[in-house]
């Protein structure tokens, strides 16, 4: 289907669908988003080669502009994860970069207008292509539950499994309100992740639908095309700060539960 004949509603339904498979019984919980996990890992492979020839030359004298800003933004990070974690753990400023690198360099496909990507690949026979992985919600789920179990592990590290129970069985209230205990706890826990992932979800989805609403919107002509490649521009002009701003967002409350984990209450 051609995205030059769908109305409004339908060019945008069409660029917000995955493409996806099966791999059980219809089951909607075994179906794969084939776009987001090869994007995601695309991505990831991109960003860790493009720290690979940073570092790889790197010298102690004047740095090339690509070794230096790798710098800075591995500075900048390890100052933050070390402000905001109070543990002895050395893991943290390494999940730290790879979280903040990570969702920003996903974020960024969203400055990629979508019939760039989409009219090539509908090209080699690709009807379907979601092009920005943190507009998906198993993606953005999938990174907020590595967090969680990352969570959990500091945790058990840090009190032993038998400090751990004792403590979702006994704080705050004390062992004679463990079923109290015991379920605030747990949505205390359980709301961690699932706040990561709808919030960051949300921002680049919603962000997402508009820029795909102004240019479906426009119209035809050369005045409609101006006016939505205008308008265009200036919410990427806004999403230049949203982008790198919900990526350090994760990023910093992802240490600060990490933090949390190992802290008594």
């Amino acid at each position: 289907m051609a995205s030059e004949n769908l109305t409004p509603a339908g060019y945008i339904q069409h660029h917000l669908k995955n493409l996806a498979i099966t791999v059980d019984d219809g089951s909607a919980f075994w179906t794969l988003h084939v776009d987001t996990l090869a994007t995601s890992i695309v991505v990831g492979l991109f960003m860790v080669f493009a720290f690979w020839l940073a570092t790889r030359k790197a010298t102690a004298g004047v740095p090339g502009k690509w070794q230096a800003f790798v710098e800075i933004v591995l500075e900048f990070v390890d100052k933050q994860a070390k402000d905001a974690y109070h543990g002895p753990s050395r893991l943290v400023t390494p999940i730290a970069i790879t979280l903040f690198c990570w969702i920003l360099v996903l974020n960024s496909i969203k400055m990629i207008p979508a019939d760039f990507i989409a009219m090539p690949l509908h090209a080699l026979g690709l009807e379907y292509w979601k092009p920005v992985p943190t507009a998906d919600l198993n993606a953005t789920f999938g990174l907020s539950f590595s967090v969680f179990f990352l969570m959990i592990f500091f945790a058990l590290r840090a009190k032993g499994l038998g400090g751990f129970i004792h403590e979702l069985f006994t704080a705050p209230f004390g062992k004679w309100m463990f079923p109290a205990n015991l379920l605030l706890n747990a949505v205390e826990l359980l709301s961690k992740p699932v706040s990561l992932a709808m919030r960051l979800f949300g921002n680049m989805f919603a962000g997402e639908v508009l820029f795909l609403l102004i240019w479906a919107l426009g119209g035809v002509g050369l005045v409609g095309v101006a006016a939505s490649s205008l308008l265009g521009f200036g919410w990427m002009l806004f999403h230049l700060l949203v982008i790198p701003l919900q990526a350090f967002i994760f990023m910093m409350l992802s240490v600060v539960y990490l933090s949390l984990m190992e802290e008594g209450h």
